[in-house]
């Protein structure tokens, strides 16, 4: 409490000194406040207790029978409100610079909350056609086309969602857009083994920061006439381990050189214009926990001497559209699919240590979310009511790449009541 109270006053604080600052400084201060209640009719994976929705949870059965994730649950919350300053600075010859600083309140995780969190924080040289961030926004994957609807989740796990600290440099020539991007992980982060056994599945820095390698992304964009057409390429490598247990047992670790690197692939249309919104994007994605998708990793293979692994990755394909019309009135539709495909190479089973997989939703069958909901928008307010209904495919078999050949499903009801107010 006490470090939100000294952010407060650092914000207030630069508020009263606009007037003091030097010449060639431009300040725009902005935020919101909003208020969420939401409903859901089972367990869910989830974070921010509840507020950042993925997908419902499996049956888990009691010796009676009963879903022990079948109870409904609900809920309101004030952490997204945000406050941020966008500053224009003064021309360096003949670049423009420009920055940003933007928190919010959720903190991390489900029990941390009402606690200040960085979102975005970045400084811009503009050059006209070529421009250079550096600092923290969001993924390139994310990007400029993502769904226009209440659910805090923006669409994941079938919209990469994550902020990154990176270095992104922008060129246009015409209608098009070429982005690069080097990227490290910071509050989104890959999942890994967290003991030198293998054991544990959990997301820490170490994996990419071990790496020394960032994460690489390109992408191109068209844009003309209220068109967005663009597609992305990522490379992701990490470092699950650097140390290893071997025939030796606990006391004689081994030093080993493990490294896991992925490309995933995207594509995406929108168009705006005339109280018409119109998107969507493909993702065929390998490891991507760190922007909020299902999937992972598993062992491919493990030395007998030193405990040593080889890695394949989980592969998801993705799809969302979304639709929404008119202005004071706004009603909209969301349509996400995801298609678990397995890991690329046949998963074996360690003999040190315990776990196979590192991630997240790797027994997913595939998932179908549909959302419909209505906004009623004026200057500064907007007051909203949105209904999803998710379908999660669980696995009951698996073949040697962990691809269902068998599955059940179980779905979730989920109504969100949305106030805002922005300044």
């Amino acid at each position: 409490m006490r470090k939100t109270n000294w952010v407060l006053a650092a914000f207030l604080m630069m508020s009263s000194a606009v007037s003091a600052q030097q010449k060639g400084f431009d300040y725009k201060f902005y935020g919101q406040i909003r208020t969420d209640i939401f409903y859901n009719s089972r367990d869910n994976t989830q974070s921010v207790d509840g507020l950042f929705y993925m997908y419902p949870m499996d049956k888990s059965l009691d010796p009676n029978g009963k879903d022990l994730n079948g109870a409904d649950n609900s809920n309101m919350y004030a952490v997204y409100s945000r406050l941020g300053v966008d500053v224009a600075g003064p021309d360096l010859g003949s670049i423009k610079t420009s920055a940003k600083v933007e928190f919010d309140f959720r903190g991390n995780g489900n029990d941390n909350l009402s606690v200040v969190r960085l979102r975005h924080a970045y400084l811009n040289l503009d050059w006209g056609k070529s421009k250079l961030l550096v600092g923290q926004t969001w993924h390139p994957f994310y990007g400029e086309v993502a769904p226009q609807i209440l659910n805090l989740n923006m669409g994941a796990p079938f919209q990469p969602f994550g902020r990154a600290p990176q270095l992104r440099y922008r060129y246009n020539e015409g209608a098009f857009q070429l982005t690069a991007a080097a990227l490290w992980q910071s509050q989104y982060k890959s999942y890994g083994p967290t003991e030198k056994d293998g054991s544990g599945n959990s997301r820490v820095q170490q994996f990419h920061k071990n790496s020394n390698v960032p994460e690489l992304s390109l992408g191109v964009d068209y844009k003309a006439n209220g068109w967005i057409v663009g597609a992305g390429v990522d490379m992701l490598s990490i470092v699950p381990r650097t140390q290893a247990i071997g025939k030796d047992g606990v006391t004689y670790p081994y030093q080993v050189n493990e490294r896991l690197t992925t490309l995933s692939y995207e594509v995406h249309v929108k168009y705006t214009g005339h109280d018409l919104y119109v998107a969507a994007k493909s993702v065929l994605g390998s490891n991507m926990t760190h922007l909020s998708m299902t999937g992972g990793y598993g062992i491919s293979g493990e030395d007998a001497q030193t405990g040593e692994r080889d890695y394949t990755p989980f592969r998801n394909s993705s799809t969302w559209f979304n639709i929404a019309y008119g202005k004071k009135w706004r009603p909209a539709l969301f349509v996400g699919y995801m298609k678990n495909l397995g890991t690329s190479d046949e998963l074996v089973k360690p003999v040190y240590g315990r776990d196979e997989k590192y991630g997240t939703g790797q027994s997913l069958e595939q998932l179908l979310n549909t959302t419909v909901e209505l906004t009623y928008n004026l200057p500064n307010w907007k007051f909203g009511a949105e209904y999803a209904y998710c379908t999660a495919w669980y696995g009951d078999q698996f073949d040697a790449k962990y691809k269902a050949t068998d599955s059940h499903s179980v779905g979730n009801h989920r109504l969100v009541l949305t106030a805002l107010f922005t300044f």
